[in-house]
C-alpha cells in the first residue's frame, strides 16, 4: 500500500502505520506521479511487479508479471528474484538469490527504481529523501537540473563579483536513440548510469556535474580558464571512449561530444547565456564529426 508525496493519499490505520514505519521502499525513478511514493513493509510479503494482484504495481513492460518479492524475517528484510525477465537489482547487484537488504540500498525492478530507508528515524529519513530527490537525478544519482540553475547563478554571481573565470562543460552521447533502439530502454538506463558514475568520479568536491536532460550532461568548473576546461572536456571524452561498457553480455561502445564555454567574470553574462554558448559548442562538436571537444 502506497503513500504519496504528492496530493493524493491512502489512509492507513495508525497502529499498523507506526509498526510499517520501521521500513519502507521510496519510489526515486521514473519521475512523474509516482515518485516519492512510499510503500510500508511489514510482516505480510510484498510482491513488486505489472500484475493486478501485485502490492506494488508497476505498469511498465519492463517489469515482469510477479517480478519480486520482499520477507520480512528475523534479521531484517529480504528480496527474491521471481524469475522474471530482466531481472532485479540491489545497488546496481543482479540477485542470485535471497538478498538482505539494508538502509540506504537502491533496488531496482526493470526499469523502476527504490529506495530501502530502514533507520532510526524513518520519518526523518523519508523526508531526506524527498529533499534529496528535488537536487538529484533519480536514474543516475549525479545532480538533476534543478541544482544546477542554483548552483550555475551562485557561481555565474561570484565571477562576476571577483572577476575569477568560470567554465560549463556540456556533452551528450553520441548516437544515443541508436542504442535504445538497438538494445532497449534497459540498455540506454545502464549506459547513462555507468557514465554518470565513471565522470563522477573524477569531478572536484568544489565542482558540479548534472544530468541536465535525457543524454546530456553538465559540468560546472569554478576558477576554471578557456584552456584548463578544454583539457577537462578531452579527459572526460578520452575516459568515456576508453572505458568498456558492457550491458549484460553486450558490448557497448561509446563517445561523447562536449562544448565548452567559459566567462572570466564578463558582468553581462547570465547563467542562461553561459549554457547557450556551450550548448552551442556541443552542437558544433556533433556537426565536426562527434567524438570531439569544441572550445
Amino acid at each position: 500500500m502506497a503513500e504519496k508525496v504528492t496530493d493524493t493519499w491512502i489512509s492507513t490505520p495508525k497502529r499498523l502505520l507506526s509498526a510499517a514505519r520501521d521500513a519502507c521502499l521510496v519510489h526515486i525513478y521514473p519521475t512523474g506521479t509516482a515518485m516519492g511514493s512510499r510503500y510500508p513493509l511489514r510482516d505480510k510479503p510484498l510482491v513488486v511487479g505489472r500484475g493486478d494482484d501485485c502490492d506494488v504495481r508497476i505498469t511498465d513492460n519492463s517489469v515482469s508479471r510477479r517480478h519480486a518479492r520482499i520477507e520480512h524475517a528475523t534479521d531484517g528484510f529480504f528480496v527474491n528474484d521471481l524469475g522474471s525477465t530482466n531481472g532485479t537489482f540491489v545497488n546496481d547487484r543482479p540477485l542470485d538469490g535471497p538478498t538482505e537488504l539494508h538502509d540506504g540500498d537502491y533496488l531496482r525492478v526493470g526499469n523502476c527504481i527504490y529506495r530501502y530507508l530502514a533507520g532510526g528515524n524513518i520519518e526523518a529519513e523519508y523526508h531526506e529523501e524527498i529533499y534529496r530527490l528535488t537536487i538529484q537525478d533519480g536514474l543516475t544519482r549525479v545532480h538533476n537540473q534543478r541544482a544546477l540553475g542554483e548552483f550555475l547563478d551562485r557561481e555565474v554571481a561570484r565571477s562576476q563579483r571577483h572577476h575569477r573565470p568560470l567554465s560549463v562543460l556540456m556533452f551528450d552521447i553520441d548516437k544515443f536513440k541508436g542504442i535504445n533502439d538497438t538494445h532497449g530502454h534497459l540498455c540506454g538506463d545502464f549506459v547513462l548510469r555507468e557514465l554518470a558514475a565513471r565522470v563522477n568520479d573524477t569531478v572536484r568536491k568544489e565542482d558540479l556535474f548534472a544530468r541536465s536532460g535525457g543524454e546530456e550532461f553538465c559540468l560546472v568548473l569554478v576558477e576554471t580558464g578557456c584552456e584548463e576546461a578544454y583539457r577537462a572536456g578531452e579527459r572526460v571524452r578520452a575516459l568515456v571512449e576508453a572505458h568498456a561498457f558492457r550491458f549484460e553480455t553486450t558490448p557497448i561502445r561509446l563517445t561523447i561530444s562536449v562544448g565548452v564555454a567559459t566567462t572570466a567574470g564578463d558582468p553581462d553574462i547570465t547563467p542562461a547565456a553561459l549554457l547557450k554558448q556551450a550548448d552551442d559548442r556541443l552542437y558544433q562538436a556533433k556537426r565536426g564529426g562527434r567524438n570531439r571537444v569544441c572550445c
